[in-house]
């Protein structure tokens, strides 16, 4: 009887297994036909016109970068889509009327409605969620987030006609709550109507700035998903956008690729043909790298052999997808505007390092790929206390590239100035010509002992990334899956060590740091053998001289 249930449990195992592994066969299968007509041509590039409307998700800072959620995930997105965008600036009162009139394409951040649904397209997939709060400041009324009944007969800021509006009124039906509804356009009108008595608490995005003002969180009246609403004449651009969200959730992992391949390496090549009919049509991935990076990516020995981070990865990568094999060739630029002119002009396949911000994506029309490492950095200066949210005078060298888009976007309040080198911007600083300058932990130890300076560190990492042409999904997607494959921190582990780690020092390049002293010492050693030479004439003449007078003595 006992051998009976064994065998009935086995069974029951194997059933799940096999159905498991159906529904994994099932999932591939599906993908596959998406992913083989994406790869029969390269995606195309087009312009695509988006409603912009600031909050929470949406806002533009001062040096005029956008930034937020929003507009980070679509930037993301066109490295899968190869779309550039045009900005149309709306605000909530006609954003829906613009997008319905075609005056733009598309705009995220919207929530879902069957009368919504009637008079544009949404697309599949959610792009995030949000969740409404009710505020108000509590020390100015007697709301109590003990008793909701207190709410009754109150005035309720909240955008009429929209989700949370109805979220509202369903809470407030939940707890039998009667109050007055008044319309909000934003947070200034909020502010203005709160401080007229106009309304007693309002319906917000859970937003920091509330508590900063000492408004209260009352309560959570609801959360919806929120997704991209687009101009119902372009379909194809739903289309397009749902499938880069789709490859965006990876869905199928790399690491149940690894798994299925090391039991069923023939599914990988059935069903996985797309990636591996690129890799042998394209040939190596072409890599470019900038000459003398000061950030030790890598070392060139006497032979012309490189060592350092980007051969690290390089040695990892070749072998890290299986059966799948990745060829690299390398290319040096003297600069990083010679490297992003090659990107664009597809002489190169991918930049190997570039700060990870999607301003910079825009710009340049880049897709960056996951973080590869991050690098902390260390505000080097002459004061003993140095505050880096004040409006600063920051040198950075002006083939800095990274570093410079790095500040832009984390630092807006700092004032930039241009120099030739990082001792060009030491000397600048001890001249009281600029207030600091950046670089990493080890190299700002050194700068600040050589010139006796203060270093500090910053709160805003650079993390790093590797730049690939807008669109190229596919190169995009294999980058990805190989950073996703490394030791956790291996490439931050590798910078950190090769950059304590001091490289060998050629003559000629001591020569060249250390010119006035190697002049100085040369002078002292030529007149220390002049001196030497000198005693040994004066010596041998008195010799002679005594040689001389020997001779005379003898003779006489």
């Amino acid at each position: 009887m006992k051998e009976k249930e064994s065998m009935t449990r086995t069974g029951k195992k194997i059933v799940c297994i096999c159905m498991i592994l159906s529904l994994i066969l099932t999932c591939i299968l599906c993908v596959t036909p998406v992913t083989a007509k994406a790869a029969e041509e390269e995606t195309p590039e087009r312009v695509v016109r988006v409603g912009s409307f600031e909050d929470t998700f949406n806002y533009v800072n001062e040096k005029g970068a956008r930034k937020g959620y929003g507009y980070e995930l679509l930037e993301t997105l066109s490295g899968y889509t190869g779309w550039k965008f045009e900005y149309v600036t709306c605000d909530w009162s006609n954003c829906f009327e613009k997008l319905i009139n075609g005056e733009f394409d598309i705009m995220g951040d919207i929530s879902y409605t069957e009368e919504r649904a009637k008079q544009m397209l949404f697309s599949d997939e959610p792009m995030g969620e949000e969740k409404y709060y009710l505020y108000a400041d509590l020390s100015d009324t007697d709301i109590s987030v003990y008793n909701f009944q207190t709410l009754n007969g109150k005035r309720i800021g909240v955008l009429r006609g929209t989700q949370p509006e109805v979220m509202l009124t369903e809470w407030e039906q939940k707890y039998d709550l009667k109050t007055t509804h008044v319309n909000i356009a934003n947070n200034d009108d909020v502010n203005r109507k709160l401080a007229d008595h106009e309304i007693d608490a309002f319906v917000s995005l859970e937003e920091s700035l509330w508590a900063a003002q000492g408004i209260s969180t009352v309560v959570n009246v609801g959360k919806s998903g929120i997704y991209y609403a687009i101009n119902k004449d372009h379909p194809e651009i739903k289309e397009e956008l749902d499938n880069a969200m789709r490859r965006l959730e990876m869905i199928i992992h790399f690491i149940w690729q690894i798994y299925i391949s090391s039991i069923f390496p023939w599914i990988i090549h059935r069903f996985f043909p797309v990636r591996r009919k690129w890799l042998k049509e394209h040939g190596a991935i072409r890599i470019g790298f900038l000459k003398d990076d000061e950030r030790n990516q890598y070392h060139r020995d006497a032979g012309g052999r490189f060592s350092g981070a980007m051969t690290d990865y390089i040695q990892y990568a070749t072998g890290c997808l299986g059966n799948q094999k990745l060829d690299f060739e390398l290319t040096e630029y003297n600069s990083y505007e010679e490297e992003t002119k090659a990107l664009q002009s597809d002489e190169i396949d991918m930049i190997f390092h570039f700060s990870q911000n999607l301003d910079t994506a825009e710009e340049y029309h880049f897709a960056f790929t996951n973080t590869a490492w991050t690098y902390n950095l260390m505000a080097v200066t002459n004061k003993t206390s140095f505050n880096e949210n004040e409006s600063n005078r920051i040198a950075v060298p002006k083939d800095d590239l990274p570093l410079e888009k790095h500040i832009e976007y984390y630092y807006p309040q700092w004032e930039i100035v241009e120099c030739d080198s990082v001792d060009d911007a030491a000397n600048l600083v001890i001249k009281k010509h600029a207030d600091g300058f950046v670089t990493g932990v080890a190299s700002a130890s050194d700068y600040s002992e050589k010139y006796n300076l203060y270093s500090l560190p910053l709160s805003n990492p650079e993390k790093s990334a590797f730049a690939v042409k807008s669109g190229n999904h596919y190169l995009l997607s294999i980058l990805n899956k190989t950073i996703k494959a490394m030791p956790s921190n291996m490439l931050t582990s590798a910078i950190a060590m090769y950059e304590s780690t001091p490289g060998k020092v050629t003559l000629a390049k001591f020569v060249k740091d250390n010119l006035a002293v190697v002049l100085l010492c040369s002078a002292v050693v030529i007149m220390l053998i002049l001196i030497s030479i000198l005693g040994l004439l004066q010596k041998a003449r008195q010799a002679e001289t005594v040689a001389k007078q020997a001779q005379m003595k003898h003779n006489n």
